[in-house]
């Protein structure tokens, strides 16, 4: 009997040492940091993340996930209470990411700042702060890989059609007519040998036909030289001209003085005429019987036979 109750009160100091111990760790090691509230309130789904998550700020941590729950004012809306040390350089442009850690798939609040130097953000228990949470790494990657799915299946569907039995044709008749051509090409050089040997030739001729008409336009340029030298063509032609405008002048001038004589005599005469004509018209006008009885005779002047003066 004293064995076995010697055994038991031994049992029982064992236990209560080692809870007495438990306890004295648990005090010495606990927390006397008052951490201030502050709260996270997003529509952003939260995988992984649990109460007594570490919350860390650029890599260092400075607090924890306190409670995970959802807006009774927000349907949809989770809220996250976190709990941060006072130290902490919380400001306006402060924002929260999910991160992971390894490939546990533990997540973790990351804060980060913006801009450095903003004013701090302040809180209190009653109404904390709201801290925004921006999508994380794997936010990015589902809607980046969302969007390239999107664009590969369109590129899928794009090939598609591209490869449809009626392009394929297409794009045969294509590759069918390249190789058409190149064989036409390939046999170009042959086509084109006879030519090629006939140029050597064609250029020599070329070049005689320059040089004759190099020739012949030296052989031009003399033959003006010679027409407008001093004893050239064309100067005698232009003194043989001058010499025939001074003809035509003298012609001119005799015609002019020959002509105007007889063209004052006739005018002369056309006056004496139209005079004649006016006495004729005046005598009808005066003896009209004239006509028929013939014009009657002049009294004849002194001097002239019959000649009677006249009585006073």
């Amino acid at each position: 009997m004293e064995n076995r109750s010697h055994a038991f009160m031994t049992g029982i100091f064992t236990i209560s040492l080692l809870t007495a111990a438990i306890l004295f760790g648990i005090w010495f090691n606990r927390d006397r940091v008052e951490y201030d509230p502050y709260l996270i309130a997003t529509t952003l789904a939260v995988p992984g993340l649990n109460p007594q998550a570490a919350v860390r700020y650029r890599g260092l941590e400075v607090g924890k996930v306190d409670e995970i729950d959802f807006d009774p004012k927000a349907a949809g809306q989770i809220l996250v209470h976190l709990s941060i040390d006072p130290a902490t350089p919380i400001t306006r442009t402060t924002f929260a990411t999910l991160g992971y850690q390894g490939v546990t798939g533990i997540a973790y609040i990351q804060l980060d700042d913006e801009s450095v130097g903003s004013p701090r953000l302040g809180t209190d228990k009653k109404n904390p702060s709201r801290i925004p949470l921006h999508p994380g790494l794997l936010d990015q990657l589902e809607k980046r890989g969302t969007a390239i799915l999107e664009k590969a299946e369109a590129i899928t569907g794009k090939l598609n059609t591209l490869l449809s039995d009626e392009n394929q044709k297409t794009m045969l008749s294509a590759f069918s007519d390249v190789s058409a051509a190149a064989r036409e090409y390939r046999e170009l050089p042959a086509r084109l040998g006879p030519t090629i040997d006939k140029l050597p030739a064609l250029a020599a001729q070329t070049d005689r036909t320059l040089k004759s008409v190099q020739n012949l336009a030296d052989s031009a340029d003399s033959v003006a030289q010679s027409l407008n030298g001093p004893d050239g063509a064309v100067n005698r032609i232009s003194a043989a001209v001058d010499r025939a405008a001074t003809s035509v002048e003298a012609v001119t001038s005799g015609v002019e003085l020959e002509a105007l004589p007889s063209i004052t005599g006739l005018t002369d005469e056309t006056k004496s005429s139209m005079r004649a004509v006016r006495r004729t018209m005046n005598t009808l006008n005066d003896r009209p019987q004239s006509i028929l009885f013939g014009a009657p005779q002049i009294a004849p002047g002194p001097g002239e036979p019959g000649f009677a003066a006249p009585n006073k």
